[in-house]
């Protein structure tokens, strides 16, 4: 599948990426294999395969899973205590997004 540079910068601001004309033309030659690797993932009929709930261990269903207790909660001013700065009973942290 091909992508042209101009969905690729699309994805790319999405992300809050800023790519260079090199990198685009790049980005956009991979992004085509994945999606190409996808588009043959979804041809193929999986009708009659069962869903895996477990892929990592070859054993019984509840095998891995631990028993779900209930604990107590971190209290607000616990989770706070070794934040960098805080305010008002929460993070305070840099703004990331900046689109002007």
């Amino acid at each position: 599948m091909n992508l042209s540079e101009k969905d690729v910068r699309y994805v790319a601001d999405l992300a809050n990426l800023r790519l260079s004309d090199d990198e685009v033309r790049h980005m956009s030659h991979d992004l085509g294999q994945i999606l190409t690797h996808v588009e043959q993932l979804n041809a193929l009929d999986t009708s009659n395969v069962e869903p895996m709930a477990q892929v990592l261990f070859d054993a019984d269903e509840t095998a891995t899973l631990r028993e779900d207790i209930p604990l107590t909660t971190l209290g607000n001013q616990a989770a706070l205590a070794n934040a960098v700065s805080a305010g008002a009973g929460y993070y305070k942290v840099p703004k990331v997004i900046d689109r002007t």
